[in-house]
């Protein structure tokens, strides 16, 4: 099929290249004239495991372009994506203002489209376009997107055009696998000639296909990433009790792994440093907002975002305890494998350590300052203006000059760590190894002693610990 995709950061790039990968002919739109240059390039927008052959193998089958112009896109195509922003503001709403106005321009660019959908062997009647938001909203938006399509072409919403919600089940880092094998693919629409369209442009993927009401879809991402986001803190409390009773944390939430058919997923349920990126805390406030607007009651809710702030101190208590000030940080984002700075746990960590003097050096081989552009760079400019005096691509330079190094995800070239620098402190964020035998001083920040020589190190690092200021 034809497919348009309105935006090309993680969640347009990832559609676009995969949905080419699929057989579609796809056209990516943009605001950002160098995003739509790389498109063009067959190079990808992000860093990515695997976008990369995808975008370039897409180029080379003339299977993806990209372009500034919005009504060339929908002219091209018979389906058209949005995957634009939707920020949150400080009180949890979101801005739904970039959806908005993609709406308005989609519609504008239909008052002139004259054929009807083809090239896809369906029934579907006299269906000029099919627009699908696979942007993260709050219910109602479907709704008032026709409204404002239907207002800017002059189409009738169910006999021209229809709106379908297809949320995403994507995870940054293992995004493109993601794609490929999702746990479900969710379509919500009001049309059952929508849904012989989306059936057949996810033909190719091997998962249940739920076509639902649009409410309900609209709905399943907000429930999905806030019980995500819970799961998270809740085995980051298990592991900080567990490590006050000198109980193997990690053991224990093995263990509650087993249960598979009632505790459902091992992927979060790891005691570690706190969630951050760009969906789950936005997500999680846009659902508690919601509820506070109906005047529903969510403590449980309520707490997630405080219990997580509070890993976040608890990580800076720790490394302060240690009682050095050349501190390393071992990756910057908030996951290995992607540059994605957006409410990464850890860049709050940095900021409070240079408020108190610390002296910071920041390893990320994926974070090049002068490569960072809108959010990201808005973000991390916010925190910390002068990141580029801090972070360098060079490992062995942090590591070398600094008498503390703090892990903060699971990069690969971080396992041998222990073994190059075994005089240094090393506080673990994120249970790097199972099992430590180091000489010198070891700390986890929600698991106990691992190392059998620590005994009386632990007992004097727990003792400053609890002295800490924050």
């Amino acid at each position: 099929m034809n497919i348009s995709i309105f935006g090309l950061g993680y969640v347009g790039c990832v559609g676009a290249a995969c949905l080419a990968k699929l057989g579609h002919r796809v056209v990516g739109v943009d605001v950002n004239e160098n995003k739509v240059r790389l498109i063009n390039e067959g190079k990808p927008t992000i860093i990515e495991e695997g976008i990369a052959e995808l975008c370039a193998e897409a180029h080379e089958k003339g299977l993806m372009s990209a372009t500034m112009d919005v009504r060339e896109a929908v002219h091209r195509t018979d389906v058209s994506f949005i995957v634009v922003g939707t920020p949150s503001s400080k009180e949890g709403h979101l801005n739904l203002n970039y959806i908005y106005a993609v709406a308005k321009q989609i519609g504008e660019a239909l008052k002139d489209k004259t054929s009807a959908i083809g090239d896809c062997r369906l029934e579907i009647g006299n269906l000029k376009h099919i627009i699908a938001i696979r942007s993260t909203v709050l219910p109602g938006t479907n709704e008032k997107v026709g409204a404002i399509i239907a207002q800017a072409s002059g189409l009738v919403r169910g006999k021209d055009f229809t709106i379908v919600s297809n949320p995403e089940f994507l995870r940054e880092g293992t995004s493109v696998k993601d794609y490929f094998n999702p746990p479900l693919t969710l379509v919500g629409t009001d049309m059952p000639e929508a849904e012989a369209v989306f059936r057949e442009i996810y033909k190719g993927i091997e998962a249940e296909f739920i076509c639902t009401d649009i409410r309900v879809a609209e709905m399943m991402k907000y429930v999905n990433n806030t019980y995500h986001a819970l799961k998270i803190v809740f085995g980051n409390e298990v592991g900080n009790i567990c490590k006050e009773l000198n109980i193997d944390s990690h053991k224990v939430m093995e263990i509650f792994c087993k249960d598979k058919q009632l505790n459902i997923s091992p992927y979060y349920f790891k005691p570690g440093f706190a969630y951050g990126g760009s969906c789950l805390p936005k997500d999680m406030k846009a659902l508690k907002t919601l509820a506070h607007d109906h005047y529903v009651e969510v403590p449980v809710i309520e707490a997630i975002g405080e219990s997580n702030e509070l890993q976040k101190r608890r990580a800076v208590q720790l490394i302060m305890a240690q009682g050095q000030r050349k501190v390393g940080i071992l990756g910057l984002s908030f996951k290995s494998g992607t540059d994605d700075l957006r409410c990464s746990p850890i860049v709050d960590v940095v900021e409070s350590l240079l408020g108190k003097g610390f002296e910071i050096r920041i390893y990320d081989k994926n974070v090049k300052v002068s490569e960072l552009t809108g959010t990201n760079k808005d973000f991390i400019m916010a925190k910390i203006p002068h990141l580029q005096h801090f972070v360098t691509d060079d490992l062995e330079a942090v590591c070398r000059e600094s008498d503390v190094l703090v892990v903060t995800n699971k990069e690969a070239e971080f396992a041998d760590v222990l073994g190059r620098w075994p005089g240094k402190t090393v506080v673990d964020l994120v249970r790097q190894w199972k099992e430590v035998d180091y000489d010198g001083r070891y700390e986890g920040l929600s698991w106990g002693d691992v190392n059998a020589n620590r005994e009386g190190q632990e007992a004097d690092v727990k003792r400053d610990f609890r002295q800490t200021e924050f």
